[in-house]
This record gives C-alpha cells, sequence and structure tokens, in this order.
C-alpha cells in the first residue's frame, strides 16, 4: 500500500448550535464514522472530523432571547453535540468549533491571501436573501420556489447591503471541466452530479463572503472591522483549518466530504472554487445524501413524528445501540431518493436481520458446538461439498468488501457480510449436523461444520464490525478472537485482509455460548 493510499480523511458537515441533535446529524455522523471504522479496519490513517458551526446570526438572535451571549449559547449547545456523538461511540478524531482560535487565525490567514490575489474585492450587492438559511439565492431559483424558502418555505427577503465578494465568476469553466471531466466523481450521487452541472451551465455570479451589523459575533474581514466574514464562508473553511497544521496537513486533501442535499452548491462549487484560488489541492469527493422523513411524512416537529435526541435514545435503549446503526446504514437515505424511518420498518428490519439472521444463527453454532464439544472449537475434517461452498462463500464475499466500500454503497458492505451468515445457515439446514451427531462415525464430519461455521462466522464479523462494533466484538469473545478488538480499540488500526485468511480459528479453543445477540422484538 503506497503511502498515498494509507491515509483517509472523512468529514461530516459542521452542525448549526442553535438546535440539539436529531436524526439528521446521527445519519451523516454515522455514515461517516462507519466508512472510517472501515477504512481503520483496513489498515489506513484516517482522520474523521465532525464539529459545530457558531457563527450564524440566528445563534446571536436565539441567545438575545434568552439572556445569554452568543458564545455561552453556543457553548451550551456544542456541548450537548460532544456529549451525543460520545454516548453514540463516534470515533471521530477531532470536534472543531468555528469560535476556537485556531479555526478563526486561519480563517482570516485564508481570506487576506484572497484579498491580497484579487479574488476578494469590495462592491455591493441586492439579492433575495433566505433568512433561515443565511444565504442570498440567485433570481431564478428564487422564482421557481415563488420566492420564499426552498428548505423551510418563509418569505425570501430583497436585501442590498455593501459587501465583499469572491469572483466565483471566474471559476466557471474550471469548475465545469472538474466535475464533468478531470475527477466525474467529484459531485456523488449522479442525480447530484448533474444538478450542480446544469446550475453551474447557467453561469456563476460573484458571491457575497461578508455580512455588516453582525453585532461583531464571527470572524472580522481583515482590514475592515466592519465586516464580517460570512457564517457559510467561514463554515467551509473548516475542512482545511483543523488539519492545517504540520502534524495534521498530510490528511488534505479530504477524501470524501458527507453533506445533505440541502447544502450541496456550497460544497459543490462554491468551496472547490475557493479552493482553486488559493491554490490548494481539491477534495476528492463530495458525497451528496437526500433526507429522512418519517411514516410517509416530511418530519416536523409540529406533527409530533421529529426522530429528536429523545427518541434517537429510546431506540438505542430498547434495541441497541449497534441495531440503529445497522437501520441507519441499510435503509437510510445515502442516494438521491428519501428515506422513510418507520417504527414497524425498523422492527422488522430488526427481527429479520440481526434476530432471526445473525443472532440466531450464531446461537445455532454456539449451541451446538457447546453441545457436542463441550465449548471446544473441534479439529478440522476433509470438507463435504456443502462444507467447501460455505467457505468459498466466505472468501469471496471477503474479497468483495473494497467494491462496496469504494462507491460508498453501505447497504452493500452490510448485505455482503450477512450473505456470509445466511451461507452458514444454508450450510447447517442442508447438513444437518444435529443429525448426523447421532451416529458416532459421523463426529469429524460435524466436527468439520461446525469448524467452518464458527471461521466464517469470524469472517463475517469482521465485515461487520464497522457498521456494528458493540455486537462484533461481543462474537469476538463468543468465538475467543478478542485480539482484534484490542488492536482497534481507541482508533487503532487493523489488518483486515490478513485477517480475513481462512483458518485463522485454532481448534481447541473455547466457544462461548451466551444469551441471544438481539432478543426477538415484538412487532
Amino acid at each position: 500500500m503506497s503511502d498515498a493510499a494509507k491515509k483517509f480523511y472523512v468529514t461530516t458537515p459542521i452542525y448549526y448550535v442553535n438546535d440539539r441533535p436529531h436524526i439528521g446529524h446521527l445519519y451523516t455522523t454515522t455514515v461517516a464514522d462507519i466508512v472510517a471504522r472501515h477504512h481503520r479496519l483496513v489498515g489506513r490513517d484516517v482522520f474523521f472530523l465532525t464539529g459545530v458551526d457558531e457563527h450564524a446570526a440566528k445563534v446571536s438572535d436565539a441567545a438575545a432571547q434568552r439572556g445569554l451571549s452568543p458564545q455561552q449559547w453556543a457553548d451550551k449547545n456544542a456541548q450537548v453535540f460532544r456529549d451525543t456523538f460520545a454516548r453514540l461511540k463516534m470515533s471521530n478524531d477531532d470536534f472543531i468549533r468555528t469560535s476556537e482560535q485556531r479555526h478563526k487565525s486561519r480563517v482570516t490567514q485564508y481570506v487576506s491571501q484572497l484579498l491580497d490575489s484579487g479574488d476578494v474585492f469590495a462592491g455591493e450587492y441586492e439579492g433575495w436573501y433566505d433568512p433561515s438559511q443565511e444565504e442570498y439565492l440567485p433570481e431564478t431559483k428564487a422564482k421557481e420556489h415563488n420566492y420564499k424558502s426552498p428548505v423551510t418555505n418563509q418569505p425570501l427577503v430583497r436585501k442590498r447591503e455593501k459587501n465583499y465578494f469572491f469572483r466565483l465568476s471566474q471559476y466557471q469553466d474550471r469548475l465545469l471541466r472538474l466535475i464533468e471531466h478531470d475527477n466525474n466523481t467529484f459531485v456523488q450521487p449522479d442525480a447530484r452530479k448533474n444538478e450542480v452541472l446544469a446550475r453551474v451551465r447557467e453561469g456563476l455570479n460573484d458571491v457575497p463572503i461578508s455580512r455588516t451589523g453582525t453585532g461583531g459575533w464571527g470572524i472580522p474581514l481583515p482590514n475592515d472591522d466592519e465586516q464580517t466574514i460570512y457564517v457559510w464562508i467561514d463554515a467551509l473553511f473548516n475542512y482545511l483549518t483543523t488539519i492545517d497544521t504540520d502534524d495534521r496537513i498530510q490528511y488534505w486533501p479530504a477524501d470524501v466530504h458527507f453533506i445533505a442535499k440541502d447544502i450541496l452548491w456550497f460544497h459543490a462549487v462554491i468551496w472547490p472554487a475557493m479552493l482553486m484560488a488559493l491554490n490548494r489541492p481539491l477534495p476528492r469527493q463530495v458525497y451528496v445524501h437526500a433526507y429522512w422523513i418519517s411514516e410517509g411524512q416530511k418530519m416536523s416537529k409540529s406533527l409530533g413524528n421529529f426522530i429528536d435526541l429523545e427518541k434517537i435514545d429510546q431506540y438505542v435503549s430498547d434495541f441497541s445501540l449497534d441495531a440503529m446503526r445497522y437501520y441507519l446504514a441499510t435503509q437510510g437515505p445515502l442516494g438521491a431518493t428519501d428515506a422513510d424511518f418507520a417504527h414497524t420498518k425498523f422492527v422488522e428490519v430488526y427481527n429479520s436481520d440481526l434476530a432471526n439472521t445473525l443472532g440466531n444463527c450464531l446461537h445455532r453454532i454456539t449451541n451446538m458446538t457447546r453441545r457436542y464439544f463441550d465449548g471446544r472449537l473441534p479439529a478440522q475434517d476433509e470438507p463435504t461439498n456443502r462444507v467447501e461452498h460455505l467457505r468459498v462463500s466466505a472468501v469471496t464475499a471477503a474479497k468483495d468488501v473494497e467494491k462496496y466500500l469504494n462507491v460508498l454503497d453501505l447497504r452493500g458492505l452490510c448485505e455482503n457480510a450477512l450473505s456470509i451468515v445466511r451461507a452458514i445457515d444454508a450450510c447447517i439446514d442442508h447438513t444437518e449436523p444435529f443429525k448426523l451427531v447421532k451416529d458416532p462415525s459421523k463426529r469429524g464430519q460435524v466436527g468439520m461444520i461446525l469448524y467452518t461455521c464458527a471461521e466464517a462466522m469470524r469472517i463475517a464479523s469482521l465485515l461487520l464490525w464497522p457498521i456494528m462494533p458493540d455486537k462484533a466484538e461481543e462474537i469476538w469473545r463468543r468465538l475467543s478472537c478478542n485480539d482484534y478488538g484490542k488492536r482497534l480499540a481507541n482508533g487503532g488500526t487493523g489488518e483486515l485482509f490478513q485477517w480475513m485468511k481462512w483458518g485463522q480459528l485454532e481448534p481447541g479453543q473455547t466457544i462461548h455460548h451466551d444469551k441471544a445477540l438481539f432478543p426477538r422484538s415484538a412487532p
């Protein structure tokens, strides 16, 4: 593996601190966490970044309503995000806050460079402003949405102000060349790429990068204290400010920015253009997911169907954190289509994939080993055709893991791992070791079946670890291969391709039979 291939840098968007975490925040962060864990498992040096965006005007307004300073309000909500991500066992390597000096000083440096190069200039702007999203919309988009916010449906405001502008118009051709030709997977999925290309082809206007009247909440524009750097420009730089240090710069450029579709334009157009202006290498990919809906309806607090922090904690309590992670990974809106978070569907997926398939399969292996071989893994014998078929299925699935990882197909990653589990069940059903064991002459054959099933489960558990780390490590405990967990503890790296080689369970080692991995849930 080359030095370049050994590093992997993945980010979430940084989240507004004006509210507590909800399913949208959990989803994007979980997706990034799963991908980060996969790359660590492969053996790569991973840097995983998340954090909060604090300099929005709405933060200052909300703080004033509560008799707090913007910093006090931001501190309070930022801590909730930190605590939530820690409680949900996200493996991020850093948590950036845009009010931190390490961020503000570097943003000032970058904007100073853009001022010196002429890519940022003083001017006046008039246009349709979306207060709920703190962004200007082009006339065509404002008209398309009847002069209301595309996100919140609140009325747009006609606004004129003196600003400093970024010469985005100068980068139209370079952006088109980047997205269409130089890196045709820069924006994914393709539906979002086509959306960006269509809008870029309409022509790009220079964009304001500063604001007035923010009451000092934000980063002052270099050499003009009356202007504050626009929150969205400030926020985008977080991906660079965090690792633009002597001991971290090797992680740049980012390998993938995970974002939701509402912030596509900033990440797919304005961000790479600013990096071009700064002569910095470009991220390799912006991956855009759709939204969660609930029970077939748009999520709304007024409708009472919002998956908030309390509901998330309840699902984790009732089903386990790993069950929640699995549902997000397999049923989430990672493509261009919104996904439904429905309780009945959650229970159905939980019972079908986790309780009845993974949990029950592990139970069969450990229970038969306990009953027939006193809990000791039996020695191998000459395999039958069906047992050999299981071994081939497990080895093939292990080889396919990078195929799914390279295109960020989390559902495929999960199904690839579960295909081994299903093959184990099929092998047990076909060979019927519970009947063969009644014939003493078949004891060697039964041993081979159970050894092969346990070894295949070991490989499946390795592939499942990034999605459900706690349950995978419990499987390792039951199969007496705890060294994997020790290697991966606290952000360590693994040796997946070495670990997936067949035959690493040792005959005679203890196989622990225990309670159900995923207890079946009532509908």
